[in-house]
């Protein structure tokens, strides 16, 4: 029967089809947030698979024509998952897995259909929503409700579940989902952002474009944030949280179907198997434990294994295989735990707080642009830079966006089987591979120069692994910015941190290896500088977490950054760049009326500029900018030089600003001048003889929402006032 519910969650009003589609799953739901739709279904199998593990796949799909177009490409259908889809299918694996019950093995399938979107509704956040709803709808017994939240940070206030508009202009990214009071997953990351100072920049001469005087008085904040902001953002999030799962269930429990009849698999544990290898096989164990220290692989176990079962006991007994290696498992897991919180020792002898020991090599490779080989305990990242033009940007489509994006900074992230001692074959990167790297890049773009003009590519191969591979990837990467000559403002590092609970004790511990990974309660990646975070990445395991643990975790993580920093700090001081490889970018203004001049006829000119010095060239028409690159400087300035003469040769390439001669104004002098163009900071206003006047922003607005557009336009003829002069640069007022 069909049904049709409106819930208002968070000042938002949601609304679901019940009954109406796909009413052949085991779960479905269309979801509907002001013009976005999406339809989420469960489908499961009713045989359960052999292993002892939760068989779940998540697929989130977008479909082009929900925004009126055809897909791009040979094939005018939906293919190939882009990152965005597979890494929201992630999100929503993370946050609904925890939920099924133990001992559940039925094949399940969720999928997330994106049928309407209007560019404006968060989809990651709905399509964890809407998956989740039919999930708690659908005979799989699953009794809990997750709600997704975002949170951002406009104008220095925070902002619950904003526009996609507004995440434009937010310095934080933080997405958190959870049940009532308990937090299931966070990510986190900060945004650099460009704070114009309200210096005047008047008299601009008229063969520069105004935005590179923009420049000249922005600065970039990389907007880290402290364990204390972190603290209260996440709190923004998580009564939220409590608030829309409360309504989410007052608005569907009626609506549930029956729990189906399914056999979970037993959980219990053969009890005289677990005496048997306490008493009998305890020491070994411990040994195996100081070797899997040493590996994320369990081949230590499977040794035991054979010596149990080839025990006449055993024999006796018929055991079967097993369960004696998930009993064997369990009494492991038992020890690493009680060996942690009773005991305050881990397998591998460390204290809780210490990070394993840490080696650092820059530039071993000779002819990458920069090369950073990190070692950290049993985790090992070659990371390299690589620099690049604007023709090697990564392009890629967005649902919400009008045509393609390109990404000038990338980070990929490979996983070998070799890295863990697996005979696996080398394939494409899976969802494990595209969330590390995805982890990696957010933690270390704040820190990048977004005027920097080149694209760059970082890549990290693991090549040994036991533990935080991705946090290895970010120090690596850090490291290798700076030995590829980028200059990066602060060294990033990052630490994979855990939690055991065991009774009314809890341990935190500090640089987890992939033993205590696996059968901790908590997975806790920070990175970031001295200064604060810059990206994070929790998942919990077991159900909430108290916020005073939590902030715990924040300081004892931010003890370890500081010890890797000190680290990497020593070894940035001994790179040596590879000068000689990097390639250069050379950036300068000309008359836009000099671009055709350029480009000549039918774009022979730049064509023989490109051959003749091997060089690449950008230009901008509309602003007059023009950007050379090349591997070799001596030729990329001798490109630059051409340029300049042929753009010289009727008088438009000359350097003005150097034979112009300075025109003085009296404070209070009036004019009714011409607004000749708008920009973010104001508008320049023709005075006399050429000379233009900043009339700056705050002199005209109200608040600081207001756009310069919303009150003059590019045209307008003003009354303004001289309220100052420093050389060229005049700064005017309206006059009253």
């Amino acid at each position: 029967m069909r049904c049709h519910v409106e819930v208002e969650v968070n000042n938002k009003k949601e609304e679901f089809e019940i009954g109406y589609v796909a009413k052949q799953a085991s779960g479905s739901v269309m979801m509907k947030i002001g013009g976005t739709v999406m339809i989420a279904a469960v489908a499961r199998d009713d045989k359960p698979v052999e292993g002892d593990f939760t068989p779940l796949t998540v697929q989130y799909i977008e479909k082009s024509y929900a925004v009126g177009k055809i897909p791009g490409g040979y094939i005018k259908r939906e293919t190939k998952p882009g990152d965005f889809e597979t890494l929201t299918s992630r999100v929503v694996d993370r946050s609904l897995r925890p939920l099924f019950p133990k001992g559940y093995a039925y094949p399940t399938q969720i999928t997330i259909l994106v049928v309407s979107s209007d560019g404006e509704t968060d989809l990651q956040t709905m399509a964890l929503n809407a998956a989740s709803v039919a999930l708690y709808l659908s005979d799989i017994p699953v009794n809990k409700l997750v709600y997704g939240a975002r949170v951002g940070k406009i104008d220095g206030e925070v902002v619950l579940n904003p526009k996609t508009s507004q995440m434009e202009n937010s310095s934080l990214d933080l997405y958190v989902s959870g049940s009532k009071d308990e937090l299931l997953m966070i990510e986190m990351r900060a945004i650099p952002t460009l704070k114009t100072d309200i210096a005047p920049v008047a008299a601009i001469d008229p063969m520069v474009d105004p935005t590179l005087a923009e420049e000249m008085i922005t600065e970039q904040l990389s907007n880290e944030l402290s364990n204390d902001e972190t603290m209260e953002v996440i709190e923004v999030a998580s009564k939220a949280i409590k608030e829309a799962t409360e309504a989410y269930e007052k608005a569907f429990i009626e609506l549930k179907k029956e729990d189906a009849v399914l056999t979970l698999k037993d959980e219990k544990i053969d009890e005289s198997i677990y005496a048997y290898i306490e008493e009998f096989y305890k020491d070994e164990v411990y040994n195996a434990l100081s070797n899997m220290a040493k590996s994320e692989r369990a081949g230590e176990l499977e040794k035991i294994v054979e010596n149990i079962m080839s025990d006449e006991v055993a024999q006796k007994e018929e055991w079967d295989r097993e369960v004696v290696s998930k009993v064997l498992s369990a009494f492991k897991r038992e020890v690493v735990r009680k060996m942690i919180v009773n005991d305050h020792k881990r397998a591998d002898g460390r204290d809780l707080k210490e990070v394993r020991p840490i080696s650092i090599e820059t530039n071993i490779l000779p002819r990458v642009h920069g090369s950073c080989l990190f070692t950290r305990g049993q985790t090992q990242a070659l990371v390299t830079v690589t620099i690049g033009s604007d023709q090697d940007a990564q392009m890629f489509d967005l649902l919400t966006s009008d045509g393609p994006n390109y990404d000038k900074f990338m980070v990929n992230y490979n996983f070998p089987g070799f890295s863990v001692g697996e005979p696996s074959p080398m394939r494409a990167p899976g969802r494990r591979e595209l969330g590390h790297g995805n982890l990696a890049k957010r933690a270390l773009a704040p820190l990048n120069d977004m005027s920097y003009p080149q694209v760059i590519r970082v890549v990290s191969e693991i090549l040994e692994s036991n533990g935080s591979s991705s946090m290895a990837t970010v120090c690596g990467g850090s490291l290798a910015l700076r030995a590829a000559g980028i200059p990066t403002k602060k060294l990033v590092a990052g630490i994979a941190m855990g939690l055991i609970f065991e009774d009314d004790k809890y341990a935190i511990l500090t640089d987890i290896m992939g033993l205590e990974d696996h059968d901790g309660d908590m997975d806790f990646k920070v990175a970031g500088t001295k200064d604060g975070i810059t990206a994070l990445q929790m998942d919990i395991k077991l159900g909430g977490i108290e916020s005073h643990i939590l902030k715990e975790a924040l300081e004892q993580a931010k003890e370890g950054r500081d010890h890797i920093l000190s680290i990497m700090e020593e070894a940035d001081k001994k790179i040596v760049v590879n000068e000689e490889l990097l390639p250069t970018t050379e950036i300068f203004g000309v008359h836009p009326s000099k671009i055709v001049d350029i480009i000549g006829k039918a774009g022979s000119t730049i064509r023989e500029i490109i051959e003749k010095f091997n060089v690449s060239i950008d230009l901008d028409r509309e602003k007059g900018k023009v950007k050379v690159g090349g591997a070799d400087k001596a030729k990329v300035k001798a490109a630059c030089d051409h340029i300049k003469e042929i753009t010289s040769r009727s008088g438009g390439g000359r350097d003005h600003r150097r034979e112009r001669k300075t025109i003085e104004f009296k404070k209070g002098e009036e004019f009714h001048g011409k607004v000749k163009k708008i920009v973010e900071f104001g508008a320049f206003v023709e005075l006399k003889d050429g000379v233009d006047g900043l009339l700056h922003i705050s002199k005209v607005a109200k608040d600081k929402h207001t756009k310069m557009q919303d009150v003059l336009h590019e045209g307008d003829m003003i009354d303004v006032v001289v309220l100052s002069q420093k050389g060229h640069k005049v700064e005017l007022d309206l006059k009253k």
